[in-house]
């Protein structure tokens, strides 16, 4: 166990092995970078990271009430097994090409965080972020709040659940995905995805789910939603009016009712049916 120490020079615990980091800091002067580069079965409590690349190539990492600061850029690439609970992750590039991973209760300030990330489970969890989680796989999210934009592109196999999403451009080419009981609010949702659901969920903003193979939508919500579903292979029941509706390529459209009806191209011949209650 290390407790209470500061560190701020380069590689300061470099290819450790079976370290428990307790209160420590690593800040200061010599600006050092990559503190647990090469580590493995390392835990980290309450501790305080203002330095770069603390976490690469590591495995088996455990990282619980601590604090990643907007100097601390990079903090987690190429690293496995890795759990973080209660903590801020704030530096920018958070999370890359790691795999195996669960957070739990934490706060993340991060632009472009978790790219090329397989295996992530995130629960109770909040989120600022540009281009969050692109080009991942094997997502399970319960109860994350996010704030963004271009979020979820070309992410593969992954279930979210409970989820409030304010971003746009997000599941752009996005396959094999599952979103339940969640609000998803922003402009052009989910174009040229593949094989995505959403089950019970509130869909706002211009311009979504267009270019779309196999989309499917289960009793849904769609507020302030117009020209929908251009072009889009669709199976969808919608329990609310839709503004307008343009040019669905094919499939079935059960809703309430559409402000406009477009319907303007020879391909566009999917049977939308407005459904009395």
């Amino acid at each position: 166990m290390i407790s209470d120490k500061t560190f701020d020079e380069e590689r300061a615990l470099y290819g450790s092995s079976g370290i428990e980091a307790v209160r420590c800091r690593f800040d200061g002067p010599a600006d050092g970078e990559s503190a647990f580069k090469e580590s493995r079965d390392i835990t980290v409590r309450d501790c305080y990271f203002n330095l770069r690349y603390p976490f690469w190539h590591d495995k088996n990492l455990k990282i619980t009430g601590s604090e990643m600061t907007e100097l601390c850029r990079a903090a987690l690439w190429y690293s496995e097994n890795i759990e973080i609970s209660d903590t801020k992750m704030h530096g920018i590039k958070a999370l890359r090409e790691c795999s195996n991973v669960k957070i739990t209760d934490c706060d993340i300030i991060s632009p472009e965080f978790g790219w090329s990330v397989n295996g992530l489970d995130m629960r109770s969890s909040s989120a600022q972020s540009e281009y969050f989680m692109m080009r991942s796989s094997n997502l399970n999210f319960d109860n994350v709040r996010l704030t963004g934009k271009y979020s979820f592109q070309y992410i593969r196999d992954s279930v979210f659940t409970n989820c409030e999403f304010n971003t746009k451009d997000a599941f752009w080419h996005a396959e094999n995905v599952v979103v339940r009981d969640s609000i998803i609010n922003g402009e052009y949702l989910a174009w040229y995805c593949t094989n995505v659901t959403f089950e019970n969920c509130t869909i706002k903003g211009t311009q979504p789910l267009c270019y779309c193979k196999g989309l499917k939508l289960v009793d849904c919500k769609m507020i302030d939603c117009d020209l929908s579903f251009e072009k889009s292979d669709v199976e969808a029941t919608i329990t609310t009016p839709v503004i307008s509706i343009k040019n669905p390529g094919s499939g079935k459209i059960e809703v309430p009712s559409a402000g406009e009806l477009i319907m303007d191209d020879p391909e566009a011949k999917a049977d939308v049916i407005i459904v009395s209650t």
